[in-house]
């Protein structure tokens, strides 16, 4: 497989249709309390407390979904990423808000 050298721009649809298979990592960058709010089911909350943790333990081949409140944040958060040596890296398009429109059965709660 190539190197990528840029990220790419992913669908809401794209996403939600490789939900059930788990075939992306799904990092949620907006602030704790919204994350815990709602967010995309299975995502992890990424944040600058733990994203050390995150690099270290994370498989930089796999596909990594970044998601923000409108997909504009995710953008630099996803070139970042790349910077990091992540090899596949997305910016979720309308992030978790329309998201959350699109797919309102699809939004899972922190306990």
């Amino acid at each position: 497989m190539t190197e990528q050298t840029a990220f790419l721009h992913m669908q809401l649809a794209t996403l939600h249709e490789g939900m059930n298979e788990q075939k992306y990592v799904v990092v949620d960058i907006r602030d704790a309390t919204s994350f815990q709010a709602n967010h995309i089911p299975g995502a992890i909350h990424l944040s600058n407390e733990n994203f050390s943790d995150f690099i270290r333990e994370a498989d930089l081949d796999a596909p990594v979904v970044v998601c923000c409140y409108h997909g504009i944040s995710s953008q630099q958060a996803a070139e970042f990423l790349i910077s990091q040596d992540f090899t596949e890296v997305y910016s979720l398009d309308g992030g978790f808000t329309d998201w959350q429109i699109r797919f309102p059965t699809d939004v899972e709660v922190s306990r």
